[in-house]
This record gives structure tokens, C-alpha cells and sequence, in this order.
């Protein structure tokens, strides 16, 4: 059975769309269609020999039971010869031994497949028994209407390791790879993000600026400190009603294999299409869609390979503001895109953050000059907070990476 998951995992992560081209741009076909081989064979080899082994287990029975009858036959003859039985009963005796045989071979049959179908139900279950790491607590609260603020109290977090959330069929492998465990992600983080307001985010990578993301909608709890939203501490309120209350746009918009209609009415699954073409326009996406023959109907392919991204970004965008979140997290949305997309998109992020609270994590830093507040984040600690013209009068942190991505737009 690990072959067989190893064998679709390859699939499945290496012959995709977005999997095929990476393969395809690193030269590597070659060996990811030996190493397909390789694992194809070992099934083969693994296959084969059950089958020979049941092949084996059946023959012997067969020959058990045909043994059985002849003992039955030549016995019995002698015991009809000398007058113990009739005739009619070693007959009779024949016959149920005969289709006992049946059913015996049809046990055998379900026994084996049993056998087989344990080991996947063994990962199954062991998957279906494990916590979450996350619950409601027994007294959760909705959260209350209005803006929210956002509020991080001494904010400690480091992430599980790999032991601590890994199956126990792979504590082994988990126990190698976790190299470090226990290492702060986040060390004291102290904000507010006033109801109403843009606070931007800034660092280099690994300062854990996309945790802050992440805790806030409380995909993990916080190891030390608390995060408040609207007053109340996330680990009191609804996972439902904080996660319905909080939106988020990532970097790598994902978009399922359907149309486009399908995509959008994800987040309000009864939203009419003059909704959702309303939404669509205020993306700034409205002009593309009018213009593709099926319009909302348009299959956009696998995670929507056949749109730029741009494109996919806006729609993620308008799919968005369906959800009508009072809290916006933008995380790097226009990390990757071209001058041109990105300006569009901006545009579009301009009018969804009218009078919600956002948070805006990200790299470019010409994204974030209109926020009321920019904070600084290195090494997981806030180094410096301020208005971005403060910041760049103050000359430290913000101020080196301000230049820094600003001498390399100018040498491009």
C-alpha cells in the first residue's frame, strides 16, 4: 500500500499541470519518468508475488479438499463393502462435503482481501482519529457586528513540529526532518489595527510576517500573548464567525478545475450572476469576463492555468468581496505580477479596502505608502512602526529596504 501511495503521490504532484511545467523547465522528464518506472515495477513485482502467493494458498486448498473426497470415496467404499454405511449416506456425505468446499473458497477469497483493505484502513482511520489542532472552545461567542479592530497582545508563536503533528506511521520520518523544533516564529509582537484602518506589514522573508496572517485567522493559537479581534480573544469567538468575518488574499490565487461562476459563488453560494458580475467589476476583472464567449461560464483549468495572474488574482479578489469580510488580510497579492497587472489589481485592492480593517503583508513596498501604519518586522520582532514618512526620515530598517528595492526598480 505505500507503493501504491507513493505511486499516486508522484502522480499526482509531478504530472499535474503546474507539476508537468516545472518538470518540464528543469530538464527533468527523464528522470521523473525513470523514477515513475521505478516505482511502477516495484507495484508490479509487489502484485505479482500476492498473486502467486494466493495462487499457492488456493492450490493447496483445492488439493486439501479434493484429497479430502478421495479419503471420503475410499473410506467410505470400505465401510458401504462391509455394511457400517449405505450407500445413500456416503453419497449424501459426499455431497455436503462437496459444498462445503464452496463457501471455504469464498471465505479464503474475502480473508485475503481483507488482509489487503486493512492497511489502508489502518491509515484511514489513523487519519480520522487524529484532533484538531484548532476546536471551539465549549463556550465560543459570535463575534460581535460593527468594525472590528485587531489586536496583538505580547504575541509568541513557533510552529508544531513535524512529531507533534505528523500520523504515527510516519513519527520516524518525522522525527528526521523536524530540525527545528521549538524555534520562534514570533517574539513579543505588539499592534493594534484600528477599526476602520490599513496597518501594513514589512520585512524580509522569514520574519514571519505571513504567520501574523495565520493567527489572526486562527489557523494555529498563539504560544504566548493573544490576538484579539473586535475585543475578544480569537480562541473565545466561533471558528465560523471569525473566519466568515475575516478575508484573505494570498499570493498564489487558487482556483479550482470548474468555471468561473463556480469559483466566485464559492464564497456566497447563492449569489445571483448580476451579483456576481457586480463583484466582478468592482475586481476590475468585469471587462475580461464580458469579453470571453462564455463569460461566467468559462472553465479556467486546473488551479486556472488558462488566466494570467493577473487575472487570477482579481477573480480571487472578487470572489472576495462576495464574502463581504469587515476584516481584509492581504497577503503579498501582487507579489508576483507584471507592472501592468499589478497596477490593476491595485486598483481593484484600493476600492475593496474602503472602510474595512486590512492588514497588508508585503514585499513591494510601493503597496503599502498610504497605510496609517507600517510595521517593521525582522526576525520575528518589530524593529520599527511609523507612517511611511517617518520611517524613511528615521533612516533604520525601513528606510535600507525603501532603498534598496528602489535602486533595483531604477537598474531594471
Amino acid at each position: 500500500m505505500s507503493l501504491n501511495s507513493d505511486m499516486s503521490a508522484q502522480m499526482s504532484e509531478r504530472f499535474n499541470v503546474s507539476g508537468a511545467l516545472l518538470v518540464k523547465l528543469f530538464g527533468r522528464p527523464g528522470d521523473e519518468a525513470s523514477a515513475f518506472s521505478d516505482r511502477a515495477a516495484q507495484v508490479r513485482d509487489v502484485g505479482v508475488s500476492m498473486a502467486m502467493a494466493n495462487r499457492w494458498f488456493f492450490t493447496a486448498l483445492t488439493l486439501v479438499a479434493s484429497l479430502a473426497t478421495a479419503i471420503t470415496y475410499g473410506l467410505g467404499g470400505n465401510l458401504v463393502i462391509t455394511g457400517v454405511l449405505t450407500l445413500g449416506t456416503l453419497l449424501a456425505l459426499v455431497g455436503l462435503l462437496a459444498q462445503l468446499y464452496g463457501p471455504l473458497t469464498a471465505l479464503s477469497n474475502v480473508r485475503v482481501d481483507v488482509m489487503t483493505a486493512l492497511v489502508s484502513f489502518e491509515r484511514v482511520f489513523e487519519v480520522l482519529d487524529l484532533p484538531p489542532m484548532v476546536r471551539d472552545a465549549p463556550d465560543a461567542r459570535e463575534l460581535k457586528d460593527g468594525p472590528l479592530e485587531v489586536r496583538f497582545e505580547k504575541v509568541g508563536f513557533r510552529y508544531p513540529t513535524a512529531e507533534q503533528v505528523s500520523l504515527a506511521s510516519l513519527e520516524s520520518i518525522a522525527r528526521e526532518e523536524s530540525t527545528q523544533a521549538g524555534a520562534d516564529v514570533l517574539d513579543g509582537v505588539d499592534f493594534t489595527v484600528a477599526a476602520g484602518t490599513m496597518t501594513a506589514i514589512v520585512g524580509p522573508s522569514g520574519a514571519g510576517k505571513t504567520t501574523i496572517s495565520a493567527l489572526v485567522t486562527r489557523l494555529y493559537d498563539v504560544t504566548e500573548g493573544a490576538v484579539r479581534v473586535g475585543g475578544d480573544d480569537v480562541r473565545e469567538l466561533a471558528l465560523g464567525s471569525l473566519r466568515g468575518s475575516v478575508g484573505v488574499v494570498t499570493q498564489d490565487a487558487h482556483l479550482f478545475h470548474d468555471t468561473i461562476r463556480a469559483n466566485l459563488a464559492y464564497a456566497s453560494p447563492g449569489a445571483t450572476d448580476e451579483q456576481l458580475l457586480e463583484a466582478c467589476a468592482a475586481a476590475q476583472i468585469g471587462d475580461l469576463i464580458a469579453a470571453l464567449p462564455d463569460g461566467l461560464g468559462t472553465v479556467v483549468g486546473d488551479r486556472g492555468y488558462r488566466l494570467s495572474g493577473g487575472e487570477k488574482q482579481r477573480i480571487a479578489l472578487a470572489r472576495l468581496l462576495l464574502k463581504a469580510p469587515r476584516v481584509l488580510i492581504l497577503d503579498e497579492a501582487t507579489a508576483h505580477l507584471d507592472s501592468e497587472s499589478e497596477a490593476a489589481v491595485q486598483r481593484a485592492l484600493d476600492q475593496a479596502l474602503q472602510g474595512r480593517t486590512a492588514i497588508v503583508i508585503a514585499h513591494r513596498l510601493s503597496t503599502v505608502r498610504r497605510a496609517q501604519q507600517i510595521i517593521v518586522l525582522v526576525d520575528g520582532r518589530i524593529v520599527e512602526r511609523g507612517t511611511h514618512e517617518d520611517l524613511l526620515a528615521a533612516g533604520g530598517a525601513y528606510a535600507d529596504l525603501y532603498r534598496t528595492q528602489f535602486d533595483t526598480d531604477e537598474s531594471r
